[in-house]
């Protein structure tokens, strides 16, 4: 036993502390619990989650998972010293991410990645990802968390997260429906959602010198508020819409925006014409746009510009879609090679 003990002291001298990461992590299981579908068999804590496979309703059911992180959106949470919504902005991200296949979120497990584990920024973290999957249906089955001193610098951390969800093989959407005449439909963004910090942070805080607190012209809100805006779940929206209407195509405009995101749903013998300025701008894009010296064509490969997911519809189905949501008709869908036609 005293071993034990004197082999912990030693390992939190090299920057490990065992014994606070497992005092951080006992008090999360009421948090971790409350996210639980009836489907999660196992408990928490253990070597690996267990979700049973009841697809009820569910003709030919087919799993649907994707993985991704936050990015330097980290950086803007650091500098405000709020780490709350970064929870929320990876499983909302993660869940758009299968939404566009028309797939349900079933469970969640995310990675935190740390030079020293901090207990306040870590439960703010946790509390944004159980509310998030919370508010989902996505059960927050499991997760990791790694004191790498060395690999981050001080408390500096990354945040990572996998989701599985589930949809009809023939219910799938898959964009090969999609012909020319088809209309293009955006929903808006909340603000940067989870992309293009880098060149954001570049301009906002290394060309312009802004500090956090800035107002943002425009806005009630301050500069590093809207920054750190948290990004938008479309799918309980689109599922909904779903039962009045056939999307034939949707995309989540992340990293690569219009330019690099619709493509990737696109039959090879299309284009899709986006007619800029067709929906309102958000007070933080105009502000990159105006002050940030860099080309209108870009801007719209690396933001989403206001438009966080795109749907692609029929004529006729395209003014259902306008009079059950807050939606925009940003474009059309023409002859072309799999390609997005900005026209400013």
């Amino acid at each position: 036993m005293k071993k034990n003990t004197k082999s912990n002291k030693a390992y939190a001298a090299a920057g490990v502390d065992l014994d606070l990461g497992n005092q951080v992590k006992s008090g999360i299981g009421a948090r971790i619990a409350s996210t639980h579908r009836k489907e999660v068999l196992s408990k928490i804590g253990g070597f690996g989650g267990l979700f049973r496979a009841n697809f009820k309703g569910y003709r030919e059911p087919v799993l649907v998972s994707s993985v991704d992180g936050v990015g330097t959106k980290l950086k803007v949470a650091a500098m405000l010293k709020r780490h709350d919504t970064i929870g929320q902005d990876l499983v909302n991200h993660c869940v758009n991410d299968i939404a566009v296949v028309g797939a349900e979120p079933l469970f969640f497990l995310d990675y935190v990645g740390t030079g020293k584990l901090e207990p306040k920024t870590f439960n703010q973290i946790l509390s944004g990802l159980a509310l998030a999957c919370k508010e989902a249906g996505c059960a927050l089955i499991g997760g990791e968390t790694a004191q790498m001193p060395g690999i981050y610098q001080g408390e500096d951390y990354d945040l990572v997260g996998c989701i599985v969800g589930v949809v009809d093989r023939r219910q799938a959407i898959d964009g090969t429906k999609i012909k020319p005449g088809d209309v293009i439909i955006g929903f808006p963004s909340s603000g940067l959602h989870t992309n293009g910090y880098s060149l954001a942070r570049e301009i906002l805080f290394n060309q312009l010198g802004l500090p956090v607190q800035t107002p943002l012209p425009g806005s009630k809100q301050s500069l590093g508020e809207a920054l750190l805006m948290p990004h938008v779940n479309y799918q309980p929206l689109l599922k909904q819409l779903g039962k009045k209407v056939t999307f034939k195509g949707l995309s989540h405009i992340t990293g690569g925006g219009f330019v690099d995101n619709i493509p990737r749903i696109l039959p090879r013998n299309v284009d899709a014409v986006i007619h800029v300025g067709a929906w309102p701008t958000l007070p933080i894009f105009e502000l990159l746009e105006q002050q940030g010296g860099v080309a209108r064509e870009e801007l719209y490969q690396v933001f989403n510009m206001g438009i966080g997911m795109v749907a692609i519809v029929s004529a006729t189905d395209a003014p259902k879609v306008l009079a059950r949501s807050q939606s925009y008709i940003i474009g059309q869908i023409v002859k072309g090679g799999r390609k997005v036609q900005l026209k400013f």
